[in-house]
């Protein structure tokens, strides 16, 4: 048994969304929540530093005794996720975007991938849709705006849906029936995405789900689940400003 908290990093907003079903799924487990905000959005940063701002934030959760990371942020794990584990002693849960139950699952053997530009570029992307893949077609589209409408609370404006429908449309046009949502701050767009699919046969999947039951497997493993009494700490932190980090908890709260 072990009380200390789970570390839940992200470049910002968007990994609440792993955040809920973690704090959904494990009701005794303590989380601390680290939303950068100031460097937020990495998408198209270098992969150097978003190692160095991953490393940060691993290193300050730590500091405050988390006994695991979830880096709920696919940018960051593409980029850095090896680094991390060769770096720090304790079980970090990386994400990936659900390529593999995807491919599974599609009848039109055409699949839509929404991500950040570096998470689409990434080994471990690529090696799965290399493995995975065959015979589907796997159409990569970035999610350009995505990240900075959700960071900015507009997800229901008309100008998102706007955005959304452009990258979406053509996606589905070409067959797709299925769209991976590759990055934590897309699920904030399900519902302007469902809006946009309408009435055709189009599955949406994220990787939350998968993620919260890999951390229940090493929390197992290592037997670090907190005891079932324990009354859980729920923290938020970012290295932006006390606004952004207030923002962060009505977020995760649905405030």
């Amino acid at each position: 048994m072990n009380n200390n908290p789970i570390g839940v990093y992200d470049s910002g907003f968007g990994g609440l969304s792993v955040w809920r079903e973690l704090h959904r799924a494990l009701p005794c487990e303590s989380l601390i929540y680290l939303g950068d905000g100031k460097n937020c959005p990495y998408g198209s940063l270098p992969a150097e530093r978003i190692k160095e701002l991953a490393e940060e934030s691993v290193r300050e959760l730590i500091g405050r005794g988390c006994k695991m990371v979830v880096v709920a942020c696919n940018t960051a794990t593409a980029a850095a996720i090896s680094h991390l584990r060769a770096t720090f002693d304790i079980p970090i849960v990386g994400l990936e975007p659900a390529v593999k139950p995807a491919c599974a699952m599609t009848r039109t053997k055409v699949v839509g991938v929404l991500a950040t530009e570096r998470s689409l570029k990434g080994e471990k992307f690529l090696s799965t849709v290399a493995r995975y893949g065959e015979g589907v077609e796997v159409i990569k589209a970035v999610g350009e705006g995505f990240v900075e409408a959700v960071e900015r609370n507009e997800e229901q404006e008309p100008a998102t849906e706007r955005l959304v429908r452009q990258v979406v449309e053509p996606i589905i046009e070409r067959g797709a029936d299925v769209i991976v949502l590759g990055c934590t701050h897309y699920p904030f767009l399900r519902d302007v995405i469902a809006r946009v699919v309408g009435e055709r046969e189009v599955a949406i999947i994220d990787s939350g789900t998968a993620v919260e039951k890999r951390v229940e497997s090493l929390l197992d493993e290592y037997d670090l689940r907190a005891a079932e009494d324990n009354v859980p700490c729920i923290e938020f932190i970012t290295f932006a400003d006390e606004e952004y980090r207030q923002r962060l908890q009505d977020k995760a709260l649905g405030k």
